[in-house]
């Protein structure tokens, strides 16, 4: 009787497990790792909501393959060494398929080895340093020459700035971006004692000297604009203080590539008219594309208030081509999606093309948005077509000779082409 009893639980054990793995097998998993708690939660929160409203929209046309896709949303809290296990957690326990997630680069490097160790594929929606290229990794943000490059030349060009405030949160991509942006500057003609560069740690909140010492530099007699890549909620107090301290954009004009509609739809706008902004897309582009996609978001989340930003239409292209390569493999497979979304087009928000290239990068635009009474961006300035993101700059000695080409025969992350090698590090 006992026998019985055991054999028959024991078939419902495995009847139970089968049925959770059929389950599991009838829907795709898609890996959301976004901090929603911490420094980083005033950004990232958005992009988990961003990619959660494609979900749904995906499985109200049909999924994909046949399949529903299902999310599993995890929260690495602002620490970084936590988007490693996190990374590790989605992919062995969790085995989801894609991960769209990270928003500094410190986040991201830190769940690269375990995308490569575990063969992960993650879709990165931010700005970010260069100097990079994984085959486990679409950079759907901008690279240097996407927004950083094009900044500087707007400040220099068409408001003729000559000394130059260098002011980031001190971590990789703002260390990075700046010894490129310093090389350039030099290249330039740019004397080292124009140059002033202050890194703070991440939630920094007393700006008071670090603005002085900003307007002292700015009082020697040339134009000077301070290029900012301070990140999370470190801005708000940050511009709270050059308004306190009576900076305006027509005394240094500062030009932001981490602060966007988001950001600034918690506080007081109106000291920060007339500062700048260099994205990939704002709010304010009139497009059907982007008409579409507000109205979406505005429905979805439930709130006529929120904003939009580039972030969010980088998640909003990389998911679209995700989908894309998917239906093209006709698998999930990640080295076979990898393969099919190269040359994948997917209309940007902006009234273009947002094509992906052979380095994992994307063809974008470039804008520089000034900032409104409204918290909204003007766009003042934009590249006359698309241009191709650059995985390794050319202003540095130890990266101008390499490229990046992941289609055969090259293969490649880091491809020197003075010596036709590929050195196989890849971050």
């Amino acid at each position: 009787m006992k026998f019985k009893k055991l054999v028959a639980a024991s078939s419902i054990i495995a009847s139970s497990l089968v049925s959770q793995m059929a389950m599991a097998a009838d829907t795709i998993k898609v890996g959301v790792l976004h901090s929603l708690s911490g420094t980083m939660a005033i950004s990232e929160t958005t992009l988990k909501d961003t990619v959660l409203m494609m979900i749904e929209e995906q499985n109200k046309a049909g999924g994909l393959l046949g399949k529903k896709l299902e999310p599993v949303v995890v929260d690495p809290a602002s620490n970084w060494p936590l988007f490693a296990e996190k990374t590790r957690e989605l992919l062995a326990k969790e085995k989801v398929d894609v991960i769209f997630g990270c928003w500094t680069s410190v986040s991201r490097k830190s769940a690269l080895p375990v995308l490569e160790e575990l063969n992960g594929l993650l879709f990165y929606p931010v700005q970010y340093e260069g100097e990079e290229s994984s085959k486990n990794v679409f950079y759907t943000g901008a690279a240097p020459n996407q927004q950083a490059i094009p900044a500087v030349d707007y400040l220099m060009n068409d408001i003729g700035a000559e000394r130059w405030v260098l002011a980031g949160t001190d971590y990789v991509y703002p260390r990075t971006t700046n010894k490129i942006l310093k090389a350039y500057l030099k290249a330039k003609g740019v004397k080292e004692k124009d140059i002033m560069v202050n890194y703070t740690p991440f939630g920094h909140s007393d700006w008071q000297s670090i603005v002085a010492d900003i307007k002292k530099f700015g009082s020697k007699g040339k134009k000077t604009a301070v290029v900012s890549t301070i990140n999370g909620d470190a801005n708000v107090p940050f511009y709270k203080e050059l308004g306190n301290q009576g900076i305006s954009a027509d005394d240094i004009p500062v030009v932001a590539f981490s602060v966007g509609e988001e950001e600034l739809s918690g506080f007081d706008t109106s000291p920060l008219v007339g500062h700048l902004a260099a994205w990939n897309y704002f709010q304010s582009v009139e497009s059907d594309e982007n008409t579409k996609f507000i109205k979406a978001w505005k429905k979805y989340i439930g709130d006529k208030k929120r904003v939009t930003n580039d972030p969010m239409e980088a998640t909003y292209i990389g998911f679209k081509m995700w989908a894309k390569a998917v239906e093209k493999a006709g698998t999930t497979e990640v080295d076979a999606v990898s393969d099919a979304i190269i040359g994948v087009t997917v209309p940007n928000l902006t009234g273009g093309i947002a094509v992906m290239n052979a380095n994992h990068h994307l063809s974008k635009p470039v804008l520089i948005g000034e900032i409104q009474d409204d918290g909204q961006f003007e766009v003042v300035w934009e590249t006359p077509d698309t241009v191709i993101g650059d995985a390794w700059s050319d202003f540095l000695p130890s990266s101008k000779n390499l490229i990046s080409d992941w289609t055969a025969p090259v293969k490649c992350g880091n491809f020197d082409v003075t010596t036709a090698k590929c050195s196989g590090q890849n971050f």
